[in-house]
C-alpha cells in the first residue's frame, strides 16, 4: 500500500514537472520567436500559454496583446489591452492604457489617445513613457488647433477678399451696364434731335417754297392779259373809202415836210 501511494505521488510529481517543463518551453519559444519579430509564432505560444496551460497572468497576456501590436492586428491587440486596464498592478495597467493611446493616435482619434495617456499616468504617474507621449501630443494638438485657426483665418481673409472682389467686379459691370445705357439714350436724343432738326428743316424748306410758289403766282395774276380784239366786219366800198383817205393823209404829210425843207449848203464856202 506504501508503495502505491508512493508511486502514484512519483507519478502526479512528475506529471507537474513535465508540465512545468513544458510551459518553460513553451514562454521561452514565445519569447525568443517574440525577440526575432516571428510575431504569429509569439501569438500562437502565448495563446496556448495563456488558454490551454493555464497561464492565464496579466505578463502572458500583455505579451500577447504585444505581440498582436506588433503584428499589426489592432482589433485583437485592444481587445487584449482593454482587458489589462483592470489588471491590480499598477505598472500592466499603465502599459496597457499606454499602448492604447499609441493605437488611438495612429487612428487619427487625438482625443481618446489623450484621454488614454492621461488614464495611464494616473495609473503610474512614474511611467516616463506614457509622460512623453501625453505631453507631445498635448503640444501638438494645441500646434495644429493654432494652425487651424490661422488657416481658417486665412480662409476667412481670402474669402472677404473673394467676395470684395467679386462685389467690385459686380460693381464695375453695374457701371459699365449704366454707362452703356447713358451711352444708348445719349445717342438715342441725338438722334431724335437730329430727326427733329431734319423734319423742322424739311418743314421749312416746304413753307419757303409754298410761299415762292404763293408769290409767283400772285406776279402772275398782277401781270395784265392780252385781251382779244374783235373782228369788225366792213364792206368793200368802205374798205376803199379808209384806205383813199389813209393815202390822202400820206401824200399831204409829205408835202408839208418838203416845205419845211432847208437850202442846199454851199459848199464853196469855208465852214468858218
Amino acid at each position: 500500500m506504501k508503495y502505491l501511494i508512493a508511486f502514484i505521488l512519483l507519478f502526479i510529481v512528475s506529471d507537474d514537472i513535465n508540465e512545468i517543463a513544458t510551459i518553460n518551453r513553451m514562454k521561452d519559444e514565445a519569447a525568443k520567436a517574440y525577440n526575432d519579430g516571428n510575431y504569429q509564432d509569439a501569438i500562437k505560444n502565448y495563446s496556448f500559454l495563456y488558454d490551454s496551460l493555464g497561464e492565464n497572468n496579466d505578463k502572458i497576456l500583455l505579451n500577447l496583446s504585444n505581440a498582436y501590436f506588433n503584428a499589426q492586428d489592432t482589433s485583437n491587440a485592444q481587445f487584449h489591452y482593454a482587458k489589462l486596464t483592470e489588471s491590480g498592478d499598477k505598472s500592466i495597467k499603465s502599459i496597457a492604457h499606454q499602448q492604447l493611446g499609441i493605437i488611438a493616435n495612429n487612428m487619427g482619434k487625438y482625443d481618446l489617445a489623450l484621454d488614454e495617456f492621461k488614464n495611464s499616468l494616473r495609473a503610474d504617474p512614474g511611467n516616463n513613457d506614457s509622460r512623453y507621449n501625453y505631453e507631445l501630443l498635448k503640444r501638438l494638438m494645441q500646434d495644429n488647433q493654432q494652425q487651424q485657426n490661422q488657416n481658417q483665418d486665412q480662409q476667412n481673409k481670402d474669402q472677404q477678399n473673394q467676395d470684395q472682389q467679386d462685389q467690385n467686379q459686380e460693381q464695375q459691370q453695374d457701371q459699365e451696364q449704366q454707362d452703356q445705357q447713358n451711352e444708348e439714350e445719349q445717342e438715342q436724343q441725338q438722334n431724335q434731335q437730329n430727326q427733329q432738326q431734319e423734319e423742322e428743316q424739311e418743314q421749312e424748306q416746304q413753307q419757303q417754297e409754298q410761299q415762292e410758289s404763293e408769290e409767283e403766282n400772285q406776279e402772275e395774276q398782277a401781270q395784265p392779259q392780252p385781251q382779244e380784239t374783235e373782228e369788225m366786219e366792213i364792206s368793200e366800198e368802205m374798205a376803199r373809202m379808209i384806205l383813199e383817205a389813209l393815202r390822202n393823209n400820206e401824200i399831204q404829210y409829205i408835202q408839208q415836210n418838203k416845205k419845211k425843207a432847208k437850202k442846199p449848203k454851199d459848199n464853196s464856202k469855208p465852214d468858218w
